[in-house]
């Protein structure tokens, strides 16, 4: 077997040398070291090699240091240097060891794992320490077991490894001592181990005090083997003296034990007592609890009457009250006067005999009230009283309807001139009986719509015809943009499109409301249609009335929409941008008095703001188709026409904006969208200018659109798209002019940057092709004539570009970016080739100024 690298002294006094170099004060002592195999591994699993994890040589050297009256040990890790020479690596207190595992994947039992409790990440995986040999193992570990109990007072966790074999391994390699021991027969030799190497594996089986105890125990008797039987015999006789005194001890005291039963007797007898009184005290009590139930029985059944009659006051005074005729309507229900002065008193009277007849109706009483005699004889008696007031008053209204006739055919001020339609007054239709409604609103709303239809005809044909609106001239996407063109508007059309709303949308709304409920004469709100409101404010209105209402409605304010319709159609054929307007006043109207745009008048609004919101989506569309025309396979040169194009269409969208910008940011959008892709596919015609073109054409929508942008977000957010493009494709063309004049300086420094990934610097110079006569020439190459190849760069550069204002700044920018090129080449050359002379970034950068 070959030698233990433990007893090699050479590599002892290396690694203190290692120690000191590193160490200032030279007091730490070696007291083992050895070589080790380093890997990387698991708690309870083995390492896995790999090309990242090849096992390491290493020394593992255990030292220690004096330090007052205390030692403290350290395990040291040395590698070796480029020379040979070992170098500390790392260094782990001992005092913080806290599990020594053996690997138990490996079969040879030479793999170990140590456990700091300080290190700070648990989940790395710790290293592992392959020993030569198991004895080399065993050595060292015997050794950081011997430091931590002689010094810290404790050993730390030991798993994986046979205690017996470690004890049998330490006391054959041990050196041992003969003590005298002495005794009664004369002194004893007995062999002890080496007090150094006596190690507590795991942990002690008893205590400190406990192994004391034991020892002055045993000090007492002989412990030779021929006197085992002695010793059992004596505790024996010891055993049965305690137990005889036990019983003696209960033999004295009987006398105390005959006491208590008395005491226990006497006890028992109190019990029964108690317990008889306890059940008569349990018969008064449950004959008491009946009476109180008693008592409260009949105290619930006189509640019980009390409540119940003053229920049946209460309902008896309700009927009361719908049986008799209260006296201020007496006198008009049976004979009064039916003039104009006594009207209000009359309907009053009226109105209070309708609810009276109502609420005794089979479906409004109880069933038990239905049958009494009293309420029949009374429904009878008022509907006696209904047919005698309805006959007088039919008579009055027919003397009385003639002259009020004639009295408003003679007043000129009832009539509504053209564009200004008077509101009728509802105020008298709460007066009217609820029963008649029905024929009435359905002659009302049907005269109402011829009428209205005829106003709404009459007057659309006068707002065209007095309009000075002409055909504009809206912005197309064809042929070349005209610089000059105006961007006044005359929104003549949509000044006619808000007349006729302004007229005509009160009028609806209150007819609308006025006949939805017309209990109440006013333009209360509604939903859209009549059920919604019944439901809420008048529950007693029947489906089929309700279906009458809607249909009356709807005959009221059908076939108005077409005269909407055409004048909405004449704007759009005479401005389509006059949508923009049109919608925003529709769109405010509806928002702004939602209160008011009530029932059938909220649904003519919204098919107007869908009609404008098609027309106008169909104008977006062809200017879309406009510009996806110029899609040809034909290379582009210059600016694409449609974006000044836009840039006006723009401008004068923005001046009909009348509220909302919803419909205006939603053409922004699809159009420049398109825009931007057809521009894409222009420049994809001709792969070699693509970026030239992209650059030009983004160029001029930024400029074109800087005012504008400044105002509107949705602008503002394409503005920010096209110069972010814009840059990119100047960056490509840069980049490209760039790498076709100096191609070969950056093409060698791509060479550096890639073997710099697998070597270092300085050997790359003795790479094939990277020799620095090689690199000479490709200086010489490259930066020979530096004056021609950079006035070539900027035709280069000035080559192909229609937009001559752009060609300063873009010339900055290549100028810019080969300084920073050149920069990063500069760092690279002196990592590689320290030595060689080069053009400094400041010369380079005063070359490209001068010229």
């Amino acid at each position: 077997m070959a030698r233990s690298s433990a007893d090699d002294m050479e590599l002892k006094r290396a690694c203190e040398a290692g120690i000191s170099a590193k160490e200032k004060d030279h007091k730490e002592k070696v007291a083992m070291c050895l070589r080790v195999a380093k890997g990387r591994g698991a708690w309870g699993k083995a390492g896995k090699l790999g090309t990242r994890h090849m096992a390491k040589p290493r020394v593992l050297a255990v030292t220690t240091k004096a330090k007052g009256q205390r030692t403290k040990g350290f395990l040291r890790v040395l590698k070796y240097s480029h020379g040979g020479v070992l170098e500390p690596a790392k260094v782990y207190k001992i005092k913080h060891l806290s599990k020594v595992e053996v690997v138990q994947n490996d079969p040879s039992g030479c793999t170990f794992l140590l456990g700091f409790d300080n290190l700070r990440s648990q989940s790395v995986s710790p290293p592992q320490w392959t020993m030569r040999n198991k004895e080399d193992r065993n050595r060292l570990l015997m050794c950081i077991l011997n430091i931590c109990k002689e010094h810290l007072g404790g050993i730390p966790k030991v798993v994986g490894m046979d205690i017996v074999e470690m004890a049998i391994w330490a006391k054959e390699h041990t050196p041992a001592k003969v003590a005298q021991v002495s005794s009664k027969d004369g002194p004893l030799e007995s062999v002890a181990l080496d007090t150094g190497s006596q190690v507590a594996v795991e942990k002690d089986l008893v205590s400190q005090a406990e192994e004391e105890d034991i020892e002055a125990l045993l000090g007492n008797y002989v412990m030779a083997i021929g006197e085992a039987e002695a010793f059992s015999e004596r505790m024996k006789r010891e055993l049965v003296a305690l137990e005889s005194a036990n019983v003696y001890a209960l033999m004295e005291t009987e006398s105390v034990v005959e006491e208590v039963l008395q005491g226990l007797e006497i006890a028992s007898i109190c019990v029964e007592d108690m317990d008889e009184w306890l059940g008569i005290f349990n018969i008064k009590l449950r004959h008491m609890r009946e009476d109180i139930q008693s008592i409260e029985w009949r105290n619930n059944r006189l509640e019980l009457q009390s409540v119940s009659n003053v229920a049946l006051i209460d309902e008896l005074d309700k009927l009361l009250e719908l049986l008799q005729i209260p006296p201020e309507y007496e006198e008009s229900l049976t004979g009064g006067s039916m003039d104009e002065g006594n009207m209000v008193k009359n309907i009053e009277a009226c109105e209070w005999l309708t609810s009276a007849i109502k609420n005794l109706e089979a479906s409004n009483l109880d069933p038990i009230y239905v049958k009494l005699r009293a309420v029949r004889e009374k429904r009878a008696e008022f509907v006696l009283l209904k047919c005698t007031f309805v006959r007088r008053a039919s008579e009055f209204l027919r003397n009385y309807f003639p002259g009020l006739i004639d009295s408003m055919l003679n007043d000129k001020s009832n009539f509504s001139q053209r564009g200004h339609l008077q509101r009728p007054d509802h105020a008298d239709m709460s007066d009217l009986d609820k029963s008649c409604l029905t024929p009435l609103r359905k002659s009302y709303c049907h005269s109402l719509n011829l009428l209205i239809r005829r106003e709404a005809r009459e007057f659309s044909n006068e707002l065209r015809t007095s309009s000075k609106a002409s055909k504009s001239s809206t912005p197309l996407f064809e042929g070349p943009a005209d610089k000059n063109q105006t961007t006044s508007i005359t929104d003549s059309s949509a000044d006619a499109y808000s007349k006729m709303i302004t007229v005509f949308i009160p009028l609806l709304v209150d007819e609308n409301a006025s006949n939805s409920n017309p209990s109440t004469g006013s333009n209360s709100a509604s939903s859209s249609t009549l059920e919604a409101s019944a439901s809420i404010g008048k529950p007693s209105i029947n489906p089929a009335e309700l279906g009458v209402l809607n249909e009356c409605l709807q005959d009221m304010l059908d076939g108005i929409q077409e005269d909407f319709y055409g004048l909405v159609d004449w704007a759009f054929k005479l401005d389509p941008l006059s949508c923009i307007s049109m919608h925003g006043i529709t769109d405010r109207y509806l928002s702004g008095q939602k209160a008011e745009v009530t029932g059938y008048v909220q649904v003519l609004l919204d098919d107007l703001e869908t009609r404008i919101t098609i027309l106008f989506s169909r104008f977006i569309d062809d200017a879309c188709y406009q510009i996806e025309k110029y899609e040809r396979n034909v290379r582009q040169v210059g600016v694409v026409p449609y974006i000044p194009r836009f840039s006006q269409l723009a401008a004068r969208m923005e001046q009909y904006i009348n509220g909302s910008r919803d419909l205006v940011d939603q053409a922004y959008t699809k159009i420049v969208s398109i825009m931007f892709v057809i521009l894409e596919k222009i420049a994809q015609v001709e792969p070699k200018y693509a970026d030239i073109v992209l650059l030009e054409n983004y160029a001029a929508f930024q400029h074109s659109l800087y005012d504008l942008a400044n105002v509107v977000p949705i602008l503002a957010k394409f503005y920010h798209q096209a110069s972010e493009s814009y840059e990119q494709a100047c960056q490509r063309h840069i980049n490209l002019v760039i790498y076709i004049h100096f191609e070969k300086l950056f093409q060698y420094a791509r060479k550096i940057e890639e073997l710099m990934y697998n070597m270092s610097p300085e050997e790359i110079p003795f790479q094939v092709g990277m020799s620095k006569v090689e690199f000479r020439k490709m200086l010489k190459s490259s930066l020979t004539s530096l004056d021609k190849t950079i006035n070539a760069m900027y035709r280069k550069l000035q080559k192909n570009m229609t937009a001559d204002e752009l060609l300063p700044s873009l010339w900055e920018k290549c100028k810019k970016e080969f300084l920073d090129k050149y920069a990063t080449f500069l760092k690279l050359v002196s990592k590689v080739y320290p030595d060689e002379k080069v053009i400094s970034v400041n010369e380079m950068r005063d070359i490209l100024a001068a010229l």
